[in-house]
């Protein structure tokens, strides 16, 4: 591989990566304002701009250096304590997430300049920005000189500020043990060159008091120095005992470790390894602040980095410095550890062979089975337990959590409701819950539309909601959980409800209903995803023309899933999604009408019963004191040829409704390999694709919630008829 190609693999790395931290930014930012301890959270925004602002230097993009330069000074002033958390912080923070976006997405396009078209937004955001960092004061008539640039002394020479700052206060039995104060100081000259030296009497006793042979003076010494601070402490072993000594950097060399600290390699973690190898504490002092944290009762609970404060051999800077890069190096372990980057493409293609191979596999052991071989019946069925726990393995590679899906919707919720100006809080649960990422990617749209939706329609204003007693911040749920092979995805409210009865009276005004039709709760709600069925008074640029709710019917039927509604007058509704966790491949259950084939998702399937002779003429039958409807597939798909004398039922079930599904043989369960049908049979309900037997034959898989909901439509229909 060519330099060239190396350097082009690295900035897909570097975009791909960046838009995660961007992601993980714009979450951080979201829930910041209602955390109650947000430090962690300011911490870990600032990290992923660090992150982003160094890698883009790497690659020369001086844009994006540029820009989150100021985000990440803003940032790092709210972590030092000197802005606070708020509303307007935010407000000007997400926008600016979302402009760093856009430089990354240019980059990914193969713009590695700055976009000119993109100026005159960057420099708004830039002003807003700068009015949260501290103005710097004004200049005195007094020049002040800056701390990084040496003193003049008034003999022309230059004083230097030093590096290392002693604080020494010598035992009181040191004259008597023979040791002379001055001579250990004289030594440390050895070192470097002492800057200044200040002495303190504070300790020296009245004149009837005070002992000659007892050491009561304490020294401060600016020391500069090119020696660590482990050979600096080594001048002291012999006083060491007894004595108070504490070395420290100077205040204006903080800056120097810290970035020291950052440069530090990723091969240890552990917070005083970090202060150790950057030279900020030595063996010593990290051994006793050791044995100080292991002798806590009745067990270690105060932090190293606190105790190493306390006992002042280390500042407060430093230690957070340490800390943050010791979270990278966590953070950048666990991706390593825990991800591999795989092109999706290739996911697809390892998804196909595989489909493949099951159909391959099918095949085989029908051939098996056709030769009554028992060894080689013994070996395809070990095989198809492989086949099978290989499709499994590989369907689990493209499952993700559907968690992410749910977290964009933070932005959505905060964005509208300072539009509709309603205060309406999100709550996800379940977002571990994993799902294909096919059906990831495709359940965005339809839960954008239910989402505002709810917001626009659902959730009352506060002073409604007052009225009613309840409190003027609305709640939005969004919640998912595995159900019997497929995931169920719920959108809730805590709003006033479907409105049943302007439902019903909207549906009789467009002609969707008669006016003496007999409909249950769940029939008329249903009503709401009829094209261009609205009950809104006014048109909103959110909701209200009566368009899209039926595009997320339709949605959610193309990805083989159903959709119901639930609804609790003043109290709120709910909307409910199930999908299948995949659309490649499923566990199905093959059966017979005819010389045709079908597949039933297996998920769907309740119980298979034999229809006796009497029930061979009726379109229902008692299950256990329940009505089970039947739908006769020979009729419903016109399929000729003689009847079997004792047909099958099927039981299957959709949007919690029984219904039985008569067939004339039943042959098995079935790995069924999902593929599309054309668009010569688009226009065909109840039917979700196809797929290919071992045996070569074609058999077409049932989408059972539409073909159910189809054959009530065409009862229904029949029966206006009949009343015509």
């Amino acid at each position: 591989m060519s330099f060239d190609d190396q350097m082009r693999d690295a900035l897909k790395t570097f975009v791909i990566e960046s838009l995660e931290l961007l992601q993980d930014m714009e979450d951080g930012l979201l829930g910041l304002e209602d955390d109650q301890e947000p430090s962690e959270r300011i911490n870990a925004i600032f990290r992923a701009a660090h992150t982003i602002k160094g890698s883009a230097g790497l690659f020369g993009l001086d844009h994006i250096v540029a820009f989150t330069h100021v985000v990440e000074s803003v940032l790092d002033t709210l972590r030092d304590g000197k802005l606070s958390v708020s509303p307007e912080l935010v407000a000007i923070l997400l926008p600016c997430c979302d402009h760093m976006i856009e430089l990354i997405q240019a980059v990914a396009d193969g713009e590695v300049n700055a976009n000119p078209a993109m100026t005159n937004a960057e420099r708004q955001l830039l002003d807003g920005l700068e009015s949260f960092l501290k103005p710097e004061p004004k200049q005195a008539m007094t020049t002040v000189q800056q701390a990084g640039e040496p003193l003049e002394a008034s003999g022309g020479g230059v004083i230097d500020s030093g590096n290392w700052h002693l604080f020494i206060q010598f035992g009181e039995n040191c004259l008597r043990d023979g040791m002379d104060p001055l001579s250990f100081i004289r030594y440390l000259a050895t070192l470097g060159e002492i800057m200044s030296l200040t002495t303190f009497s504070h300790a020296m006793p009245d004149a009837e008091s005070m002992d000659p042979e007892s050491s009561y003076l304490g020294f401060e010494i600016v020391l500069k120095s090119d020696s660590d601070k482990a050979a600096i402490e080594s001048v002291f072993d012999f006083v060491r005992e007894g004595s108070y000594i504490h070395i420290l950097p100077l205040e204006d060399k903080i800056p120097y470790y810290v970035e020291l600290i950052n440069s530090l390699g990723e091969d240890n973690a552990q917070l005083g390894e970090l202060l150790l190898k950057s030279g900020v504490i030595t063996q010593r002092e990290l051994q006793e602040g050791l044995n100080a944290q292991q002798a806590q009762v009745p067990q270690p609970n105060t932090r190293l980095g606190e105790i190493l404060v306390d006992q002042q051999v280390v500042q407060q800077p430093l230690v957070n410095a340490a800390l943050e890069k010791q979270q990278q190096i966590k953070d950048n372990k666990a991706r390593e550890n825990q991800t591999i980057r795989v092109d999706a493409e290739r996911l697809d293609k390892l998804i196909d062979v595989i489909g493949e191979l099951v159909i391959s596999g099918a095949g085989v052991n029908l051939r098996a089975l056709q030769t009554s071989d028992s060894a080689l019946l013994e070996a395809t069925s070990e095989m198809m337990r492989l086949v099978e726990e290989v499709r499994d393995g590989a369907l689990q590679l493209r499952m993700v959590a559907i968690g992410a899906t749910f977290s964009r919707f933070q932005r959505v919720v905060r964005d509208v409701g300072k539009e509709l100006g309603k205060d309406i809080a999100l709550v996800i649960t379940g977002g571990d819950t994993e799902v294909d990422k096919s059906v990831v990617e495709k359940i965005g749209d339809p839960l954008m539309h239910l989402v505002r939706n709810a917001m626009d329609h659902g959730i009352e204003s506060a002073e409604v909601r007052a009225a009613r007693g309840k409190p003027s911040r609305g709640e939005l749920r969004l919640n998912a959980y595995h159900e019997s092979g497929s995931i169920a995805i719920e959108v809730s409210d805590d709003g006033g409800g479907l409105d049943r009865d302007r439902i019903l009276a909207k549906a009789i005004e467009k002609g969707l209903v008669q006016a003496d039709a007999k409909l249950s709760d769940h029939e008329i709600y249903s009503l709401i995803f009829e094209p261009g069925f609205s009950t809104a008074s006014q048109i909103s640029n959110l909701s209200g023309r009566g368009v899209g709710m039926d595009v997320v019917k339709r949605n959610v039927t193309d990805l083989r899933g159903d959709i119901e509604v639930e609804s609790r007058p003043g109290q709120g509704s709910t909307i409910r999604i199930r999908l299948p966790l995949t659309l490649a491949i499923i566990d199905g259950f093959l059966v017979g009408v005819g010389k045709s084939s079908y597949v039933i998702p297996l998920d769907r399937v309740v119980e298979c019963l034999e229809l006796s002779g009497d029930l061979i003429d009726r379109d229902y039958m008692d299950l256990r004191g329940e009505v089970l409807p039947f739908i006769r597939l020979r009729d419903l798909f016109n399929i000729s040829g003689d009847q079997p004398r004792r047909p099958n039922v099927v039981v299957v079930h959709a949007a919690g409704v029984k219904t039985g599904l008569v067939v004339d043989r039943l042959i098995g369960e079935f790995q069924t390999v999902i593929k599309p049908l054309g668009k010569l049979f688009g226009h065909v309900e109840g039917l979700g694709g196809s797929t290919i037997l071992g045996s070569g034959e074609v058999a077409l898989i049932l989408d059972v919630p539409v073909l159910v909901s189809a054959f009530e439509h065409k009862l229904q229909g029949n029966m206006h008829l009949a009343q015509a």
